[in-house]
């Protein structure tokens, strides 16, 4: 389908497309409506593509993500502003940083990464399901902070993510010359190589790249990684290598009601310069009772989303739920990120409703999987 045109009409609904959709279709893959796009689920077996990417390397469609460029002298000046993370990090060309955009109650618009390019150029990347939401809030923040600042959506741009523990050699294969750009690149950091955005960053737990070209190359250099060994993978195995690799999935694991204080992402918020950014005052004044933990199942079953916890603890303080959940391939048993009460401890044992029946579960810290290895 020309990238042109966007959408692909099933039934009443219009649905948007990536410039990989007749691609994915002629591999066979299982279509399947994923926020509005048509993407694939799986090419065949969900199981064998999230082992593909453990073990040797497999590649993921995900040009329903939105990346904007972000052009002007007070582009610093306006991430200052608008995200949790401190954007005074970036200090080297092609470096990321992973941040949060809060609403002023300092619940989560959106997770996303954000790449230094120039001190007048940064290129953003954020979720498909919230592009539309996330434009308008940039606009109009910038419309108060910083008029005349260039927001530039990039739907001119594919996105495919290399993935597994050969998955760089893989791309070396097949764009010419890359490997002398990017053998020494350190995760987190980008490079422009030919008409190849090329950063080491992931969705995995694996170590690999996230490639943007031009919409129009993308069905060629897909079917080049294909006949270099890398196997397509969807949706399915995507999101149980993240669950395994404790990456957070927007709109279950933290939403626009919830902090990221009490969903694991501590770590990327910046409460200690004096920087103001919004969402600052009111993460700064609201309490913390709950945190974002990893769950193993003891029993039969399969923890999911929703799911209600018990603890040791009687009362509204001894009860969470489950935010994500699933069976881990990898670990061949069920596991799940919890926000439970700060009382809860790794090694405590809790218990799941699943099926109106109270099952064990033990508590970890996360990440469960990293490069292809059990951490729990």
């Amino acid at each position: 389908m020309d990238v042109t045109s966007p959408f692909l009409f099933l039934g009443r609904s219009p649905v948007k497309t990536t410039s990989l959709n007749q691609t994915h279709r002629d591999m066979n893959a299982k279509m399947v409506d994923f926020g509005g796009w048509d993407m694939p689920l799986h090419y065949g077996s969900q199981l064998d593509e999230h082992h593909q990417v453990r073990s040797d390397a497999g590649m993921f469609d995900v040009s329903h993500m939105l990346a904007v460029d972000i052009k002007g002298e007070v582009a610093r000046a306006f991430f200052r502003r608008l995200i949790a993370n401190n954007v005074d990090k970036l200090t080297q060309p092609g470096k990321a940083l992973y941040t949060c955009m809060l609403n002023p109650r300092g619940g989560v618009i959106d997770d996303l990464i954000i790449y230094f390019l120039t001190e007048s150029h940064f290129r953003m990347v954020v979720n498909a399901g919230t592009a539309d939401k996330d434009m308008a809030w940039m606009l109009a923040q910038r419309d108060q902070l910083a008029p005349g600042l260039e927001i530039v959506p990039r739907r001119d741009l594919a996105m495919i993510a290399v993935q597994g523990p050969n998955g760089r050699a893989k791309v070396w294969q097949v764009i010419a010359g890359a490997q002398a750009a990017t053998e020494n690149l350190k995760l987190f950091q980008a490079v422009t190589y030919d008409k190849y955005f090329i950063a080491r960053t992931g969705y995995t737990g694996e170590d690999g790249f996230e490639i943007m070209l031009p919409a129009n190359d993308a069905a060629g250099f897909w079917h080049a990684l294909h006949a270099a060994g890398v196997a397509p993978a969807g949706l399915g195995a995507r999101d149980t290598l993240r669950l395994e690799a404790g990456m957070n999935l927007y709109g279950q694991d933290m939403d626009e009601t919830t902090s990221p204080l009490e969903s694991g992402l501590t770590w990327t918020v910046d409460l200690k310069s004096d920087r103001d950014f919004i969402g600052k005052q009111a993460l700064l004044e609201m309490p913390v009772k709950q945190q974002l933990i990893g769950l193993i199942l003891l029993e039969r079953g399969v923890l999911r989303s929703h799911q209600k916890v018990a603890t040791r603890y009687d009362g509204d303080e001894g009860t969470g739920e489950i935010t994500s959940g699933g069976f881990s391939p990898t670990l061949n048993q069920s596991i799940a990120l919890a926000r439970l009460p700060l009382s809860v401890s790794p090694g405590d044992e809790v218990q799941v409703s699943v099926r109106d029946k109270m099952l064990r579960a033990k508590a970890v810290k996360y990440p469960f999987v990293r490069n292809g290895k059990s951490l729990v």
